[in-house]
C-alpha cells in the first residue's frame, strides 16, 4: 500500500500537533495563521478518521487523550526532522563560515588549509577571526574556533585535537654563523613574543621546564605577536621558538631549521571546538569536519 494512502491530510496533522502543544485550538489557529474553525473541522476529520476522540473536551479546555500524546511525541520529532532536512536542503552556497583562531595559528596552518578547502569546495564563503585573546564562542559570532589549551572546555565542544612539540629554530645562515653544541650558552640572541594566553610558552618557561639555566640568556628581539617573532627568526635575527604544528611549512621549504636536538612536550593541545547547544549549518559542518581531518593528519 503506498504510503500516501495510508497517512492522514498533513495539513490536519500539523493542526493536531500545534493543538496538543498549546492546549487550545484558538491558540493553535494563531500559530497556523488560520481560524479556530478551521483547526477543529481538521481535529474532527482525524477523529472521524481514526474512529475515536482525541481530546476530552471540557467547559473552556481541551485535554490529549494518551492516544492523542503519544501520536503528538511522534509528530512533533518527525517535523522536527523535516525542518532540519528543509534547512539543509536551503543551504547554499553563500552561507558564510566563520572560524577563529590566534593570529599565529591563522597565518601559518589555518589559511593553507583554507585553500586546500577551496579546492574541494570553491564557493564555500570562510571568515577568520584572527586574535591572540581568548575568543568567546557564547555570542554566537564563531561557528568553529581553534584553541590551545587543556579541555574540556565550559563553551564549547572539542570535536578534534593534537599535540605540539616546541624547539628552538632559526635561519640556515644564522645557525651555520654559530655552534649548535654551544646552544643556549653561546653568544645567541633570543627571539620572543608576548601572547596573552598565560599557557603559551616563552623562553623562561621552556628553559625552565627543561631544567636548564642558561649563563648568557639574552632576549634581544621582542614582538607583540608570534607571527613576528618567527619572521625574524626566518630573516636571520636570532632564535625564536618553534611550534612544530605551526611551522612545519617553514620547516619543510628550509626557510626554517631546529637548533640541537632539544624538544618540549607542550602540555596542552591544539583544539577544534564548536559552540555548545547552538544549531549548526550543512556547510558548518562539512568544514569542521574537514579541519578535524587536517589537524589528526
Amino acid at each position: 500500500m503506498q504510503l500516501r494512502k495510508r497517512l492522514p491530510s498533513l495539513t490536519a496533522l500539523v493542526a493536531l500537533e500545534a493543538t496538543i502543544r498549546h492546549r487550545s485550538f484558538t491558540t493553535a489557529a494563531k500559530e497556523l495563521g488560520v481560524t479556530q474553525a478551521a483547526v477543529s473541522r481538521q481535529i474532527a476529520l482525524l477523529e472521524e478518521d481514526f474512529g475515536k476522540s482525541l481530546f476530552h473536551r471540557g467547559h473552556r479546555s481541551i485535554e490529549p487523550t494518551p492516544a492523542c500524546l503519544l501520536l503528538g511525541a511522534a509528530l512533533a520529532d518527525s517535523f522536527s526532522t523535516i525542518a532540519d532536512s528543509v534547512d539543509a536542503m536551503r543551504a547554499t552556497a553563500t552561507d558564510v563560515v566563520t572560524i577563529g583562531a590566534t593570529i599565529a595559528f591563522s597565518s601559518f596552518w589555518l589559511l593553507p588549509k583554507i585553500a586546500e578547502l577551496r579546492q574541494l569546495d570553491p564557493k564555500i564563503q570562510i571568515r577568520v577571526i584572527s586574535q591572540d585573546s581568548k575568543i568567546d564562542l557564547t555570542n554566537g559570532i564563531v561557528d568553529i574556533a581553534i584553541r590551545y589549551g587543556s579541555p574540556p572546555f565550559n563553551d564549547g565542544t572539542v570535536l578534534a585535537s593534537c599535540d605540539d612539540r616546541i624547539f628552538p629554530v632559526c635561519s640556515p645562515q644564522y645557525a651555520a654563523s654559530h655552534l649548535a653544541r654551544d646552544f643556549p650558552d653561546g653568544d645567541y640572541e633570543l627571539i620572543e613574543s608576548d601572547v596573552p594566553d598565560k599557557s603559551w610558552y616563552g623562553w623562561d618557561d621552556w628553559f625552565a621546564r627543561l631544567g636548564w639555566k642558561p649563563g648568557k640568556l639574552r632576549s634581544m628581539l621582542r614582538f607583540s605577536h608570534y607571527t613576528e617573532a618567527i619572521t625574524a627568526a626566518r630573516a636571520g635575527q636570532g632564535v625564536a621558538l618553534g611550534w612544530d604544528t605551526l611551522i612545519k611549512t617553514f620547516l619543510a621549504d628550509g626557510s626554517l631549521v631546529k637548533l640541537g636536538d632539544f624538544r618540549l612536550q607542550a602540555e596542552g593541545r591544539h583544539n577544534i571546538l564548536v559552540p555548545l547547544n547552538t544549531k549548526r549549518s550543512r556547510i558548518a559542518d562539512f568544514t569542521a569536519g574537514w579541519l578535524m581531518q587536517a589537524l589528526q593528519q
